[in-house]
């Protein structure tokens, strides 16, 4: 089963250029965790919760006064709608992340986050299951 399903494609963005404490507080109006940085040429990144703690707060710097581009980690790692949960679970954890960016061919179509990854599994094993029970009950 692919992740097709579970891409979210409405996600928050923000300027590469504007300061973390605005990054924070769109997650927080949001209640989410990660935000997709743009600047004029296209998709920067993700910038996420562990980032404002490693690389602003945890360092002692000013959220309001740092710009989300000079604390933006790497490039993010990029998925395929039609990569498999466990090949992002693997990408996640060599990577040390929790959010991959997907992009069919040169298009950005959202996102994934690791609960979304467990939660498919989830799926993909109770679907077994009930497949292997009717196969066992016919």
């Amino acid at each position: 089963m692919t992740i097709a399903s579970k891409i979210v494609r409405r996600v928050a963005t923000i300027d590469a250029n504007k300061s973390v404490l605005e990054a924070a507080e769109l997650m927080t109006e949001e209640f989410i965790g990660s935000v997709v940085v743009t600047n004029a040429s296209g998709i920067r990144g993700l910038f996420t919760e562990r980032d404002l703690m490693m690389n602003v707060v945890g360092r002692g710097k000013d959220p309001e006064k740092v710009k989300i581009k000079d604390v933006l980690t790497g490039d993010s790692i990029r998925v395929s709608p039609n990569d498999s949960a466990g090949r992002c679970l693997d990408l996640m954890k060599e990577h040390r992340c929790r959010h991959l960016l997907v992009f069919e061919g040169d298009e950005f179509v959202g996102i994934v986050s690791l609960r979304d990854m467990v939660t498919l599994l989830i799926d993909e094993k109770e679907e077994l299951i009930q497949h292997l029970e009717h196969y066992i009950a016919s």
